[in-house]
């Protein structure tokens, strides 16, 4: 039986007139482009309309690319140069086989140069061309741009001495890098020299992500070049180096930290990248919950004591600190602050660096602003008895202290403090109140679906009771959310305000599990709990929740 037209088969379908057909044989004809990406042009149907036509012509399966998870395992079986020169991208495996995504599988000799280089069976599927073009972006991680750069860097004489301009093919590749990480979102960059490559992650949404890997001798010049941007010494690979630089992408501006390590293979480069805009956050775009934002707000215009966040690095203290100082500052305030490093540089407010170097820790920073007059002080961090010390002495003579703790939650800040070696009783007279936090990732909007999670995480989670009316959240996954599913983060929070009940029990030197069930007496609604009322609001999922809880 003689197979038909893929012309034939989209008028029957009703996709395409007779007229329509018509007019795009004659435009493939000047053109010389697919069939199919010619009516797509012309308007007269979509690039999914010719996938299913042609599918069914051929007799092979099709899948459309826009929510597909990838798996990452497969990329590596297939060079990237090879699939986005010949349009086609890895999609899994099974065994010995391997699927992958083709838009015109006429080129039959395509899938035996696969074969020969994966020694596997390749089985085609169609898929739309414009979407395997975007995914290739997505699984390899590098644009075209990147793409462009790097075969620039192939065919440029290694060996010249002149010195580099802004055109250069190594300062576009550098600069990529930079701009990639901010149309990603990402946090951190890390650039990570291994034996026999270069490797580039990015911290998004918390999780770090493999996005380039170079060739190893490219490394030196990449590295270089970062250290010149953030004026590091470039001769000096033996010790750590710290260093910074600012960069406008897009419209605007950002700031970029770095820090090397040397390490076996080279210098290791952290690149913490600071979106000066995030100065501008106000309190309640937190996320908090009412009540919790109510009660935070409330002790921040108190005339003094201290009042500390917790949660571990990277759980959002630092912006937390900001929105607050952004909210109490105003003309008739003096605040300072001491920080390492200052990240956001805030108008109105006096802020310092402490230097190890030279002596100016937290502790003789601290010291050193209560002879500036102020009536708010933002301390980085507590990390040790003495700046404890000074802190809670500051807030009985009539100081407002912001500063953070590395605790698990709110009311292990109490214990904490007095084992670093404060008396109880001036920490139960110093301390207004504790926001605990951590940062979880928030449900895709673009793939969002319901599911039914696994009975050990609802059991784990207290929720066995009442899972069978809640309406449970995740992502799916596409294209938007780098087939993970989460797309950006908020925020869960815990707040103890120190009440007259927990004062007298901080004095008697009560034990955490006293503290707790004194505060669980008096509504303290812990993490986990806000993160449950997020995940019942479609915000999180559960898994994300237990991630962060435990």
């Amino acid at each position: 039986m003689a197979r038909k037209r893929i012309g034939e088969i989209l008028i029957e379908a009703g996709v395409l007139t007779p007229e329509q057909l018509h007019e795009g044989l004659k435009k493939q004809k000047e053109t010389g482009e697919p069939l199919g990406r010619v009516l797509a042009k012309l308007g007269f149907l979509t690039e999914h309309d010719f996938i299913i036509a042609l599918s069914q012509q051929l007799d092979l399966p099709y899948l459309f690319l826009d929510n597909y998870n990838f798996d990452p395992e497969v990329k590596n079986l297939i060079p990237e140069e090879y699939a986005r020169h010949n349009k086609i991208i890895p999609l899994f495996r099974i065994d010995s086989t391997l699927m992958i995504g083709i838009s015109d599988p006429s080129n039959i000799d395509i899938f035996d140069e696969l074969s020969r280089m994966t020694k596997m069976e390749i089985e085609p599927t169609l898929c739309a061309e414009s979407e395997i073009l975007e995914s290739l972006d997505e699984i390899y991680g590098a644009s075209k741009d990147m793409e462009s750069v790097m075969q620039k860097i192939r065919t440029m004489d290694r060996g010249s001495t002149q010195r580099p301009d802004q055109e250069s093919p190594m300062i576009q590749l550098v600069e990529l890098m930079f701009q990639q990480a901010v149309k990603m979102k990402a946090s951190d960059i890390h650039v990570e020299p291994e034996e026999n490559l270069l490797r580039v992650r990015y911290r998004i949404d918390g999780v770090m992500q493999t996005v380039y890997e170079h060739p190893a001798e490219l490394q030196d010049e990449i590295i270089s070049r970062i250290k010149v941007m953030s004026s590091l010494n470039i001769t000096e690979k033996r010790v750590p180096q710290d260093g910074r630089f600012n960069m406008t992408i897009g419209e605007k501006r950002f700031d970029f930290r770095v820090s090397t390590l040397p390490t076996v293979y080279g210098e290791n480069v952290v690149i913490r990248i600071l979106d000066q805009s995030a100065i501008q956050m106000k309190l309640e775009d937190l996320g908090m919950a009412p009540e919790t934002f109510k009660s935070f707000n409330r002790v921040l215009h108190e005339p003094n004591g201290i009042i500390l966040v917790t949660g571990p690095t990277g759980s959002g203290k630092s912006t937390t600190l900001y929105a607050a100082l952004n909210s109490i500052n105003t003309p008739d305030k003096n605040i300072i602050t001491v920080e390492d490093p200052v990240e956001y540089r805030l108008p109105l407010i006096r802020q310092s660096n402490v230097n190890h170097k030279i002596g100016l820790t937290f502790a003789a920073g601290l010291r050193s602003i209560l002879r500036q007059d102020p009536d708010i002080i933002m301390v980085g961090e507590i990390r040790d008895s003495e700046t404890a010390t000074v802190a809670v002495q500051a807030a009985m003579t009539g100081h407002l202290v912001l500063s953070t703790l590395h605790t698990n939650d709110t009311v292990s800040s109490a214990t904490r403090l007095i084992e670093m070696g404060v008396e109880p009783f001036l920490v139960a007279a110093s301390t207004k109140a504790i926001l605990a936090q951590r940062l979880v990732r928030r449900i895709c909007d673009r793939c969002k679906e319901t599911y039914d999670p696994e009975p050990e995480i609802i059991e784990e989670l207290n929720l066995t009771k009442v899972a069978g009316k809640i309406k449970f959240s995740r992502g799916k996954g596409c294209k938007h959310c780098r087939n993970t599913g989460y797309k950006g983060r908020l925020g869960l929070y815990e707040i103890l305000e120190i009440t007259e009940s927990l004062r007298r029990l901080i004095v008697a030197n009560a034990g955490y599990d006293d503290l707790l069930d004194q505060a669980l007496d008096e509504g303290l609604i812990q993490l986990k709990y806000d993160g449950i009322r997020k995940v019942i609001q479609g915000q999180t999922t559960l898994e994300e929740v237990l991630r962060v809880s435990n």
